[in-house]
């Protein structure tokens, strides 16, 4: 008997199924990526930083938007501890290593919980994608929130994302969200462009790999669902390490072998979206 697969909850179903609205393009870009994952924990906000850096590498003018609401990253992880500043009518991204950025962390204490209902996170939304001062950007990076609530849905079906990438670990139960997140996103319009296998395995010092979380998870579920997979980042301490210094390893260390694979994925997707 073939595996059931996954299926979204009725709550999500009949949101889904109402009338779509109107996407808006989110100004000052030219094109809006979101990195996801259906699961909390996978490495999900490494690679949204280290991928617009990259970016940033390989010659574009990117900006990154944090928004996981509920538990942002980008003031740890690019050393950011100043407040956006604002004309009145628009907040000013800030700025850092030549990558434009906004999150909730810039405006709240890193120590106070986000306790917030849905019609909050949905104006914070609307607030940092409409109401930002973006220039003149090729990119923007979204760092999603992790999961397939309220949030995501918000942003899938009121911002014009012109493609997301779905990041993952190689275990079954966080497949099993892959499956759902992968569900939602063809449900609304929302081209992915690929699979990613994070965390895949480490090079022990006898040159071996080990792939503790399992082994070809994340390759089969883009085949099950004709989604592309993007390849494997294997686990290495230097990418926790230069994210709690706030200089990710691809800013940090660009000719190492991990930031080699960020620039591979920054260069297939300039190539995509930017090819003359």
């Amino acid at each position: 008997m073939p595996k059931e697969k996954p299926e979204l909850s009725d709550a999500m179903r009949a949101k889904m199924s109402r009338k779509t609205p109107v996407k808006n393009p989110i100004n000052g870009t030219k094109f809006t990526i979101a990195i996801s994952s259906a699961k909390g924990g996978v490495g999900k906000s490494t690679f949204a930083t280290n991928l617009a850096l990259a970016l940033k590498q390989v010659g574009c003018k990117v900006g990154l938007l944090d928004a996981d609401i509920y538990g942002p990253s980008i003031p740890k992880m690019f050393n950011i501890s100043e407040k956006p500043k604002s004309d009145g009518q628009k907040l000013e991204p800030i700025t850092k290593y030549d990558i434009q950025c906004m999150s909730i962390g810039f405006l709240t204490d890193q120590q106070t919980p986000m306790i917030w209902r849905g019609p909050m996170v949905t104006s914070a939304i609307k607030t940092f994608t409409q109401k930002v001062n973006w220039k003149n950007l090729d990119f923007i990076i979204v760092d999603m929130p992790p999961g397939t609530g309220d949030t995501q849905l918000t942003f899938s079906q009121e911002i014009k994302m012109d493609g997301a990438i779905i990041v993952s670990t190689p275990q079954e139960v966080a497949l099993l969200d892959v499956k759902r997140g992968i569900r939602m996103f063809d449900k609304l319009g929302v081209k992915i462009l690929g699979l990613v296998d994070n965390m895949s395995f480490f090079n022990g010092d006898d040159g071996k790999k080990y792939k503790i979380f399992g082994e070809g998870g994340v390759k089969k579920t883009a085949e099950e669902f004709n989604k592309e997979f993007l390849g494997e980042i294997p686990i290495n301490p230097e990418l926790g390490k230069c994210a709690d210094e706030g200089k990710p390893l691809v800013e940090a260390n660009p000719n190492h072998e991990i930031s080699k694979l960020y620039l591979n994925f920054a260069n297939k997707i300039k190539s995509n979206y930017l090819s003359s």
